[in-house]
């Protein structure tokens, strides 16, 4: 009996909660035990904030409403509040102070409301325990550089999708910022400060915005980074000394830019990367020793960009990658590239390289070239195979190019001295012709034949030799 009392006591409180939770549920929403009281009120039809919550309320859901104003204090003094979310509604003012009364708020979420396009320096005052902002896609074009000064527990900060033509200014400084994602703006440059005081940043994204310039040593201040997304913008050239500093870095990505070459500094420091993305670039060249530092490297891109060939200095002594990508370059299949038909064989680690040249091999994977010897053992580059032009009536050799430019040529002079009847169906006519005096059209037959004998001493000797070479 006394085990009964007791247990009924020690729930007392439970039941408690769950009833004051459910007591002040605001109209038109849904409150829940589940997460110690959350309150759902998203896809409510509201058109502002309610006016009152239970005050044992963790987390409020008012995403996919029609909320257009946060006045001063708009959600009261809720002490045990720790997330909050006003995605994809209309707001498009906020008071300052609109979120006082919230001390324990870590995380707020306001994205994909298109109208805010202005915050106040003191919009997110007394926020001092916030963790995590979330302002996408909300059409930002600026904000405070002091904004966040009263945010010292901000660690990560969701900006993408906006319409910022610079890293915001209110981002440096910010020693416990851990994750910005700024991916999808108007960004046109890194600059040496940008991102200056981000001392324990893992994690940045910067892909898909119109970044033409970086820096010198713009990711000095970001020694902890393990995370760098540059792609999809309009990098056409990097200092030498871009990731200096980057010495924790796993994953660089470059790819979706216009760069030409690689240079043999940009990655000396990155010596804990494990995957680099160059593809969809448009490297034709790679210094030797550009991947000599990335002693971690795993995963290689070089997909879709002009290389033709790979000398085996640019990766020597690379031998650890586990995947190296490099379809859709117009490659050249000759012998300098033939160590890496070898590797490829070898550690498996290489697929799909069809060759662009030379023609005897066009088309054909890599893989299935065959490489001829010289007697001494040295490689044979594969043929170029000459362009041929066939008669139309059946025959054993194909005539070459020179011996059709040679028929032709003397049909046509034939033709201008009326003798087309020893020349078999051509209907050409050689016409407004300059001769070797200068002289056009309506020259004697004595000087057409003086011209007919000086072409066919010149050209029979080279026509009958390459007879005689395809005879044989």
């Amino acid at each position: 009996m006394f085990a009964i009392i007791l247990n009924v006591i020690l729930c007392v409180p439970h039941v408690q909660a769950v009833w004051a939770c459910v007591r002040s549920c605001p109209a038109n929403c849904v409150c829940t035990q589940e997460r110690s009281c959350s309150v759902l009120c998203d896809r409510a039809s509201l058109g502002h904030v309610p006016s009152e919550f239970p005050c044992e309320a963790s987390s409020i859901n008012l995403d996919k409403n029609n909320i257009k104003f946060l006045s001063e204090r708009a959600f009261g003094t809720l002490p045990s509040l720790k997330s909050l979310s006003l995605n994809h509604n209309n707001i498009s003012f906020i008071t300052p102070g609109a979120f006082k009364g919230l001390p324990s708020l870590i995380e707020l979420k306001m994205a994909h409301n298109e109208y805010i396009r202005y915050l106040h320096l003191r919009t997110f005052t007394a926020l001092r325990r916030l963790v995590r902002l979330d302002l996408a896609g909300c059409n930002l074009f600026n904000i405070p550089d002091r904004i966040f000064i009263e945010l010292p527990a901000l660690q990560e900060l969701f900006f993408f999708q906006n319409n910022f033509r610079r890293i915001p200014g209110a981002i440096r400084g910010m020693e416990n910022l851990t994750h910005v994602y700024l991916e999808r703006n108007r960004i046109e440059a890194v600059a040496y400060n940008s991102l200056q005081g981000l001392t324990k940043l893992k994690y940045l994204n910067l892909q898909d915005n119109r970044i033409n310039v970086i820096h010198e040593r713009a990711f000095q201040g970001c020694q902890k980074t393990e995370y760098l997304y540059l792609n999809d913008n309009l990098i056409s050239e990097l200092p030498e000394n871009s990731f200096d500093g980057l010495r924790c870095l796993k994953m660089l990505n470059l790819g979706g830019n216009f760069l030409r070459n690689i240079s043999n500094t940009w990655f000396r420091d990155l010596v804990e990367l494990e995957v680099l993305y160059l593809d969809r670039n448009r490297i034709s060249y790679i210094e030797e020793g550009a991947f000599e530092n990335l002693t971690s490297l795993v995963i290689l891109h070089l997909n879709s960009n002009n290389l033709t060939t790979l000398p085996f200095s640019v990766f020597h002594p690379v031998y650890f990658l586990g995947r190296l990508y490099l379809f859709r370059n117009p490659w050249e299949c000759d012998c300098r590239i033939e160590w890496l038909k070898e590797w490829m064989e070898s550690y498996r680690l290489v697929r799909d390289i069809p060759c662009a040249s030379p023609s005897s091999v066009a088309g054909i994977d890599l893989m299935d070239v065959l490489y001829n010897r010289s007697p001494e053992g040295y490689c044979l580059d594969p043929v170029e195979l000459n362009v041929t032009f066939y008669s139309p009536t059946p025959s054993r050799e194909p005539f070459s190019t020179t011996e059709s430019k040679f028929s032709s040529l003397i049909s046509k002079l034939l033709l201008q001295m009326d003798l087309s009847e020893d020349v078999a169906n051509t209907t050409e006519v050689f016409s407004n012709t300059t001769l070797p005096d200068g002289r056009t059209d309506g020259v004697s037959s004595g000087a057409w034949e003086h011209s007919i004998q000086a072409v066919s001493s010149f050209y029979l000797p080279a026509l009958f030799t390459v007879v005689i070479l395809q005879s044989k």
